[in-house]
């Protein structure tokens, strides 16, 4: 490592070290492998440019009003802010950092973000809550970016957006408590979703009193928003349930019960949105719709006695689909489900790309059976290789939507 050596150019970069402050109002490059420390307060002027492909450490506030950025192609620049006391993060034009390190044990949140943070690169969550929910910042993790070590000491209390077409695990929490939520990757370059976590009741803003009645009861401790900010794309959501922040009525229930719920502002209605629980990752899973079906979500417990219930009969589905034509489970077999031709069933691969989609299944041999098939899947009538697909069941009865879901297993051998 080489230490980086000042010297001040006037048509270059004007870099001034104040009482309170260190001030760029030119032009300053770090190049990699080169260690920059700002001990006071960093102000980046509306006339400033501030590119750091190096190791840039700041032990007090940043401020930036003119431009931080990276070398278009570097995968070198980091910025550890590092302290003791809290860190603002401020400014009124947003800083784009490729790796970033938060590591700051003072009381917490010790980052107060009010600005808004670009990471093209990797996040290091070492020890410090980021909040920008009582601040007016956000969090964005650009195409591929990611993080590691966020727990409990250190996530994002507030809002963070993700942009690009791959899988993320949002770092965020509330009150001192990581509770991530988790989307699968959207299959548009362009897709945006931004995700919040409130450890609250939900009641307050949105009454559990107004349920789709097989809801039987609504976490009443935690909520989560994710909004689509940008993109069509359907995305897989997953929550997840924790002994800390939980209702025993929810984490203890079975786990076929367990369902992810949606606050519905056009019916001012929660409305269950199914799921598919894994016990051992304390996690439910759904696929969530690309237009409307984005907003305030929690954990619910639903009432199995009436998820399958239509005209007065159960629905029996089937999930294993082997088209040998040997008349053993040669298409994905809902017995019963004739019974509600007012229904819809979609079906997604592992990446949540929509494979299937129909109105009244199996009324004029709309059927599943192994081939891509839809108005929206992608290509028409091809033929789908073995694997594990998420089904989405809808149904009206007695003028009530009902909806589940599950995995279902191809065999094309």
């Amino acid at each position: 490592m080489k230490t980086l050596k000042f010297n001040i150019f006037i048509f270059f970069f004007s870099f001034s070290l104040t009482q309170s402050q260190t001030v760029n109002t030119g032009i300053f490059n770090i190049s990699p492998q080169t260690v920059v420390s700002t001990v006071q307060e960093l102000n980046n002027t509306a006339s400033g440019d501030f590119i750091n492909d190096g190791d840039l450490y700041v032990y007090s506030h940043y401020n930036n009003d003119g431009l931080v950025s990276f070398t278009s192609g570097s995968t070198t620049g980091i910025t550890r802010m590092k302290g003791f006391n809290f860190q603002n993060l401020s400014g009124s034009i947003p800083m784009e950092w490729f790796d970033a390190e938060f590591n700051n044990i003072n009381i917490q949140p010790a980052f107060h973000l009010s600005n808004q943070v670009n990471i093209f690169g990797q996040v290091a969550f070492l020890q410090g809550i980021v909040n920008d929910d009582n601040y007016g910042g956000l969090l964005v993790f650009e195409d591929n970016a990611t993080h590691t070590n966020v727990s409990n000491v250190s996530h994002v209390d507030g809002y963070v957006e993700k942009k690009g077409n791959d899988a993320f695990v949002y770092p965020i929490g509330d009150n001192n408590l990581f509770r991530y939520a988790e989307i699968s990757a959207p299959d548009n370059l362009n897709a945006s979703f931004t995700g919040k976590y409130y450890y609250e009741n939900s009641n307050i803003g949105y009454p559990h009193a107004n349920r789709a009645g097989v809801i039987a009861f609504i976490n009443n401790t935690e909520y989560w928003t994710v909004e689509k900010t940008e993109g069509t794309s359907d995305v897989f959501l997953t929550l997840s349930w924790n002994e800390t922040t939980t209702p025993t009525e929810i984490y203890a229930a079975p786990y076929e019960e367990i369902h992810i719920v949606r606050w519905d502002a056009d019916q001012q209605l929660w409305v269950d949105e199914g799921g598919v629980a894994n016990a051992s990752n304390k996690e439910v899973t759904t696929i969530v719709n690309p237009l409307t079906e984005y907003g305030v979500f929690t954990l619910a417990r639903v009432k199995t006695d009436k998820i399958l219930n239509c005209a007065g009969r159960g629905i029996v589905i089937y999930n294993a689909v082997s088209p040998d034509y040997d008349g053993l489970n040669d298409y994905f077999i809902i017995d019963g489900i004739q019974d509600c031709p007012d229904n819809e069933v979609e079906i997604y691969n592992r990446w949540g790309v929509k494979v299937f989609q129909t109105n009244s299944y199996d009324t004029n041999g709309n059927v599943f059976n192994g081939f891509s098939k839809g108005r929206v899947t992608i290509v028409p009538n091809e033929k789908l290789p073995s694997g594990t697909y998420f089904y989405i069941l809808k149904f009206k009865y007695n003028e009530q939507m009902t909806k589940t879901s599950g995995y279902l297993y191809l065999n094309q051998e």
